[in-house]
């Protein structure tokens, strides 16, 4: 931990940055709130920073934020006036002017779904000013969030993951959609290669559908995936840690609807899907999912935090889907439901996140810079 204030009774201040301007907003809010009502105030003082749809920062009033039971809000009601912060390389300049005061920030929490916050964009941001924050670092970030950049690097560490094709924009009009699902199979899923929280993500049988999935895709990205369906159980695993992470137990998810695990289920409807904790497989395929969940995280550069998406086939096999590096933190989130299955509560896992933010920061502050040498 931090040596500044491992020796003091100081509360740290945590910079929760929350909301953005993709299409996972809501999400974002949903899991903030959470958080907030979670953190350990005992050690922390959170300091809200809300980023609107039209991509202005506000500072958020904690006691309005929590107010709303199902839905919070960024809205002027819930907001101080809207402000910029500029990186100064000095993190203990780095402050806010929030309703209740000018409060420093120690470090950064971001709760950031999607583009333009779990893409490694906000992170180098905070790297410039200097700040120590939680989850992975820029590249781990943007490896993360491409699916396809993320799954060619498993394929060529030998990690099996599920078969796909690119697309881009400017190749949609020449695509041809029979070629495909003759070499995918159907059904067939088209993703946008940069969205999380299966936004923007259909499932097609024919051709027909096809064509209007990626006309869905290409409203949230410039390139997209099409994946071959899986037959089996879709698993899940959270994991935490540094240098040295470690993995929870493993959790699979049963959509009810027998489709797949949509955004509704994801975050809004708690009916949605069944989230069977631990998940019913055999001990000997649970171990090698968690052996293969921080193999990945590792592959790809990920630090602090990640939640990895598996597959298990009916001959046992275990494929990679893909890696969250900001996992939803709402009340009915995997991640945070994984490791309170494996003995580690929402707050103590709050904590934990925020002491990796400051060790990484300490381990890497002692490195030379160019400008040191």
């Amino acid at each position: 931990m931090d040596k500044d204030h491992s020796s003091s009774n100081k509360k740290i201040r945590v910079g929760v940055f929350f909301g953005g301007k993709s299409a996972e907003h809501e999400v974002s809010l949903q899991s903030a709130k959470n958080v907030v009502e979670a953190i350990d105030t005992t050690k922390f003082e959170p300091v809200l920073i809300g980023i609107d749809k039209t991509g202005k920062w506000h500072t958020a009033k904690t006691e309005h934020f929590l107010e709303s039971q199902t839905a919070p809000t960024l809205s002027a009601a819930s907001t101080g006036d809207s402000f910029t912060l500029i990186p100064g390389g000095d993190r203990e300049l780095i402050s806010v002017d929030t309703p209740e005061g000018n409060s420093p920030i120690d470090v950064a929490l971001p709760i950031l779904h999607g583009p333009l916050g779990e893409d490694g964009t906000i992170q180098g941001f905070l790297e410039l000013t200097g700040l120590p924050y939680v989850g992975p670092g820029v590249l781990g970030s943007a490896i993360g969030m491409d699916k396809d950049v993320m799954k060619r690097l498993l394929r060529d560490a030998g990690i099996p993951t599920t078969p796909f094709k690119v697309l881009y924009s400017h190749e949609k009009a020449t695509v041809d959609v029979d070629a495909i699902l003759k070499e995918l199979g159907t059904p067939v899923f088209v993703k946008p290669a940069n969205m999380g929280s299966s936004v923007g993500v259909s499932r097609a049988d024919n051709a027909k559908e096809l064509k209007q999935a990626i006309d869905t895709a290409f409203d949230y990205d410039t390139k997209l995936l099409f994946e071959a369906a899986v037959e089996g159980d879709e698993i899940e695993c959270a994991v935490l840690g540094n240098t040295h992470p470690k993995a929870s137990i493993i959790g699979r998810v049963i959509p009810r609807e027998g489709d797949f695990y949509s955004y509704e289920a994801k975050y809004i409807d708690e009916h949605g899907a069944i989230l069977e904790i631990p998940a019913a497989i055999p001990e000997e395929l649970s171990e090698k999912a968690r052996e293969i969940a921080v193999k990945t995280f590792q592959v790809l550069g990920c630090e602090g935090m990640s939640r990895v998406d598996m597959f298990v086939t009916k001959d046992h096999e275990i494929l990679v889907n893909e890696i969250n590096t900001i996992p939803g933190f709402t009340k009915i989130s995997m991640y945070p439901k994984l490791w309170e299955a494996t003995g580690l509560s929402y707050k103590e896992l709050i904590t934990e996140l925020i002491e990796l933010a400051l060790e990484r920061h300490e381990r890497r502050s002692n490195l030379k810079t160019s400008y040191d040498l």
